[in-house]
């Protein structure tokens, strides 16, 4: 049976979603008995000896990883030095861990190191390859070990709960026959078709490799995690590494799915939900700390000062011709502010859990101070969120609306008389953001489209919803305790909890409808559009229609108000700019994102030929990779997918030209 598009592309995003609001919900209830001392308490009772065990489980784990990058350029027949997989493999692993944002993916990092050391496109992507698949069969191979032993240890797993024992065992038996079938196949069987592309399977002794490096890898990381956990209360039963792999495997394949940078809030969640039966809260909270501190934070300092250095080393010629539009923004600066003002959210949503202290502030601010408790963080944290995925976009209203509530949150944290660690935290990002205005472009469909009947709708919701959450907080009924809670709660009015779950709800849902990108919509390649593009400087062969395409298969697209714009060629599966657009610098940038989105709309890969040198970061931004061809043009397209086909279809035209 075939699936709808709209559920085929928004099937992953709604699942990430409901996983997210799971954990937030889990987070919650878990830190409702919790307090900021006991967590503080636990950090400070962690002994020396196991930071420093940590550590060096923390050293081998990433010196596994590199490893992978080594044994996927052997499979792609190009072997690199192990000093230069290394390095790709730290920087890609890293960022993509903390980030996890398609521009700045292991793939498009990978890519980079991989180009610049003489790898094909080709070439590169059997290392992506590779490299995704080794983890995927390491757990597999060691989730079905943990299902088959202690499939109880998973929450709602057990005779009596909603996943029988049985059942966990068959999941492991499955997971099993996958890793052999690959195995089993690898010896025999060279190559395989899938999805209408060949695969060359690496061989057996590669395979067997496969499955091991990424079993050691993923239990060395899981150890990290153990080793900073306290002994098990007297009276508790013993939670044993093999017991806590299983948990530690679900947990991060679950954040994993939830598609948010390093799983945060999802592997949280569950892991404080997972381990409770064993060991209290802020011990939990406390290693959960130091875990991401060893693990994930401050490998990102480093490499992403080894990237940054890599970058100006590749481009120092180029760096010294830069042009205005190709300063809008390096490729981290937006998905990586985007993340902290989505982990500023979760922070939010955090407190609201926590008791506030009474301070002067407050008692000063008298009946208002209710507008800044634990409920009003709660609903803050919670539109940040919003916020955060419309960052990603680059939508301007969603700059605005960052910036407002970061304030906003501070300002609650202030009169709660927070940690000013917190709060200097927030109002950081609120710093960081607001010197980024010039790299959120792009219009929303709420300002840049007609006040349509539904737009019209999700705004009146939004400013309802958000009064009558206001006006909640305000009467101070349940003004110490997070929305969620008054959600849950059986001690709250039936009416009460009906009236701030529906708006709260209806409050998030406006934010996604108000925060969507503007429609887009090409227009054709006729001679009205041709002498735009030629009143805005474009070159004469990007207004010629290449030799044998079809009128009805080109098209043009151009920036809002017209300011530039570029034209281009559909292929099956591939929509082809005819080289860089034209028009104001500003613009121009905005055209690029664009027509990548609406390639994405139409579910085909976006491509551009002939671009320049000057504009060639602009497109690292929008994900596109610059591919220098043998011929001395130059392409950009997705390197992850199949740049070989783009080439394909360029030299085509090269030759029926």
């Amino acid at each position: 049976m075939k699936l709808p598009a709209g559920l085929k592309k928004h099937a992953a995003t709604a699942f990430g979603l409901i996983l997210l609001v799971v954990a937030i919900y889990v987070v919650q209830r878990e830190f409702r008995e919790l307090r900021l001392s006991d967590v503080t308490a636990a950090l400070h009772d962690t002994p020396a000896h196991q930071i420093w065990l940590a550590l060096g489980w923390t050293l081998l784990a990433y010196a596994v990883l590199t490893i992978y990058d080594r044994l996927g350029s052997v499979y792609a027949g190009k072997p690199i030095s192990y000093s230069r997989t290394a390095l790709a493999s730290f920087c890609s692993y890293t960022m993509a861990h903390n980030l996890g944002f398609a521009a700045v993916s292991g793939a498009a990092v990978r890519y980079r190191f991989y180009a610049a050391w003489g790898l094909t496109p080709v070439e590169i992507a059997k290392v992506i390859a590779f490299t995704s698949l080794t983890f995927g069969l390491g757990g597999f191979a060691l989730g079905g070990i943990v299902l088959m032993t202690h499939p109880e240890v998973l929450p709602w797993v057990g005779d009596g709960e909603l996943i029988p024992n049985w059942a966990a065992r068959l999941v492991a038996l499955v997971m099993w026959v996958i890793v052999a079938v690959y195995v089993v196949l690898a010896r025999f069987v060279p190559h395989l078709k899938l999805f209408g592309h060949q695969v060359d399977l690496p061989g057996f002794r590669m395979a067997v490799a496969q499955v091991v490096l990424a079993s050691v890898d993923v239990a060395v990381t899981a150890t990290i995690f153990y080793v900073l956990l306290p002994a098990t209360p007297p009276g508790a039963p013993e939670l044993t590494f093999l017991m806590f792999l299983g948990i530690y495997v679900a947990g991060y394949t679950a954040g994993l799915a939830a598609s948010v940078p390093g799983g945060l809030g999802v592997f949280d969640g569950f892991m404080m939900l997972s381990l409770s039966p064993w060991i209290p809260a802020p011990q939990v909270v406390g290693a959960l700390l130091l875990f991401r501190l060893f693990y994930y934070i401050a490998p990102l300092f480093v490499a992403g000062a080894l990237f940054v250095g890599f970058e100006l080393s590749q481009r120092r010629s180029l760096l010294r011709r830069l042009r205005a539009e190709a300063r809008v923004a390096d490729a981290l600066e937006v998905p990586a502010v985007a993340g902290l003002t989505g982990l500023a959210g979760v922070t939010l949503l955090v407190i609201g859990a926590l008791p506030g202290r009474g301070t002067v502030l407050a008692a000063w601010a008298g009946e208002w101070a209710s507008l800044f408790s634990q409920f009003a963080s709660s609903v803050v944290g919670s539109l940040l969120l919003v916020v955060a995925w419309g960052m990603l976009r680059r939508l301007r209203i969603a700059w605005y609306a960052g910036l407002f509530l970061l304030l906003n949150g501070a300002a609650i944290l202030l009169v709660r008389s927070d940690p000013w660690l917190i709060i200097g935290a927030l109002l950081a990002i609120a710093v960081l953001l607001a010197f980024m205005r010039q790299a959120f472009y792009r219009d929303a469909r709420l300002t840049a489209e007609p006040m349509t009947e539904g737009r019209l709708l999700s705004l009146a919701a939004g400013v309802i919803c958000g009064l009558t959450l206001a006006t909640v907080a305000y009467h101070g009924r349940v003004s110490d305790v997070a929305w969620w809670e008054v959600v849950f709660s059986s001690q709250a009015p039936a009416s009460l909890r009906f009236a701030v779950g529906l708006a709260a709800v209806l409050l998030l849902l406006a934010g996604f409808r108000l925060l969507r990108p503007a429609k887009l919509v090409a227009t054709p390649f006729d001679a009205a559009t041709r002498e735009q593009l030629r009143s805005l400087g474009a070159r004469a062969a990007a207004l010629t229609p290449p030799a044998g395409a079809a009128p009805d298969s080109m098209g043009t697209l151009f920036a809002e108000g017209g300011r530039a714009g570029i034209a281009f060629r559909r292929f099956d599966g591939v929509w082809m700019a005819l080289g860089d657009p034209a028009g104001e610098p500003q613009a121009r940038v905005s055209t690029i994102w664009r027509f990548r989105d609406l390639c994405d709309a139409a579910g085909v890969e976006p491509a551009f030929a002939d671009i320049g040198r000057g504009m060639q970061r602009t497109y690292e931004d929008a994900g596109l990779t610059a591919i220098p061809l043998p011929s001395g043009r130059t392409i950009a397209c997705r390197a992850e997918r199949d740049p070989q086909r783009v080439i394909a279809l360029l030299e085509g035209d090269a030759a029926a030209a």
